[in-house]
C-alpha cells in the first residue's frame, strides 16, 4: 500500500541524511506506523499499540522506504556479546569452568530469538546498547540484511545450546562455532562490518540497501580513504620492526616480572 499523499511533504533529517522525501499522512488522519514486510517489499499500516505494531522487525524512519535499525546500537550490542563470550572462554581455557559459557549461550540465543521473531527494540542487549549510545547520532541501516545475519546467529547459538547446555558436552564442533561467533561479533563491533549481511545478496539475489558506511553503493573513494605508497611502506616497516624485536629482546621479555610492592609475597606469608 502506498503512503497517503497529503498537501505537503515533510522531511526529517535524523542521523544519516535520508535519500528520499516521505509524504506525511494527511492532516487529521489517525497516527499510524508504516510496517514494512521485508519478504514482499510492500508497506501497510499497523495502528499503534496493536500486536502487529509490537511484533515487527526494524523501525520506520521518515526518508527511508524500508525499515531500518540503528547501527550504533547494533555495534554496541555486538561488543557486549563479544566481551561476555570472550571472558567465558577464558574461564574454560584457564580454569576448565564451563558454567559461565552455558549462561552466555542461553542469553545469546534468547536475545537473538527476541531480535528476529519479536522486535529488535525489545532485545535486552539492544536495550542496554541503546542506553549506552543514546547521546550519539543514529546511523540507520537496512533491517532486512540484519535479520538474515541474526538468523545465522540463531543457528550458531542454537547449535551451541544443544551441544553444551542440553547434551552437556563439548567437542571440536563447539570450539569452531565459538570462534565463528567471536569473529562475527568482533568484525561487527570493531570495524562495523556485518559478515552475515555480506552473504545476504548471494542468497536472495538482490542488493542490500543502506549498509553501514554505505558500502553497498558504488562510489569513488575520497582522498582521506586512499592509502599511499608511503603509508604501505610505514606499515611494512613497522611489521618488520616487530619481527626484529622478537629476535633481539625475546630473552629479556621472557623474564617473569617481580612484585613491585611485595603484595603477593605478603599474601602467602602464614600468620
Amino acid at each position: 500500500m502506498q503512503l497517503p499523499v497529503s498537501g505537503h511533504c515533510r522531511q526529517q533529517v535524523v542521523g544519516r541524511l535520508p535519500p528520499n522525501r516521505v509524504c506525511a499522512p494527511a492532516i487529521g488522519s489517525a497516527a499510524q506506523d508504516v510496517v514494512y514486510n521485508p519478504l514482499s517489499a510492500t508497506s501497510e499500516y499497523a495502528p499503534e499499540g496493536t500486536v502487529r505494531h509490537v511484533i515487527q522487525f526494524g523501525e520506520t524512519v521518515d526518508g527511508y522506504d524500508i525499515r531500518v535499525v540503528n547501527e550504533r546500537e547494533v555495534r554496541a550490542a555486538a561488543g557486549l556479546l563479544f566481551l561476555a563470550t570472550f571472558l567465558s572462554l577464558m574461564f574454560i581455557l584457564f580454569k576448565q569452568e564451563f558454567t559461565v559459557i552455558k549462561y552466555v549461550i542461553t542469553v545469546f540465543l534468547a536475545d537473538f530469538l527476541v531480535r528476529v521473531f519479536v522486535n529488535p527494540k525489545y532485545a535486552p542487549t539492544l536495550i542496554l546498547a541503546r542506553l549506552i549510545v543514546r547521546n550519539q547520532v543514529p546511523e540507520y541501516v537496512g533491517a532486512v540484511q540484519k535479520q538474515f545475519a541474526w538468523l545465522i546467529g540463531i543457528a550458531l547459538s542454537g547449535a551451541l545450546f544443544i551441544h553444551m547446555v542440553l547434551m552437556n558436552a563439548f567437542s571440536p564442533i563447539t570450539g569452531i562455532i565459538c570462534l565463528i561467533c567471536l569473529l562475527f561479533l568482533f568484525f561487527e563491533s570493531a570495524f562495523g562490518i556485518c559478515l552475515g549481511c555480506m552473504v545476504y545478496p548471494w542468497i536472495y539475489k538482490e542488493k542490500a540497501q543502506y549498509c553501514p558506511g554505505e558500502v553497498c553503493d558504488v562510489h569513488a573513494k575520497q582522498d582521506i580513504q586512499r592509502t599511499s605508497l608511503v603509508q604501505v611502506l610505514v606499515l611494512v616497516g613497522f611489521i618488520a620492526g616487530i619481527v626484529l624485536l622478537t629476535q633481539t629482546v625475546n630473552q629479556e621479555y621472557s623474564k617473569k616480572p617481580h612484585d613491585l610492592f611485595g603484595i603477593t609475597g605478603q599474601a602467602h606469608v602464614k600468620p
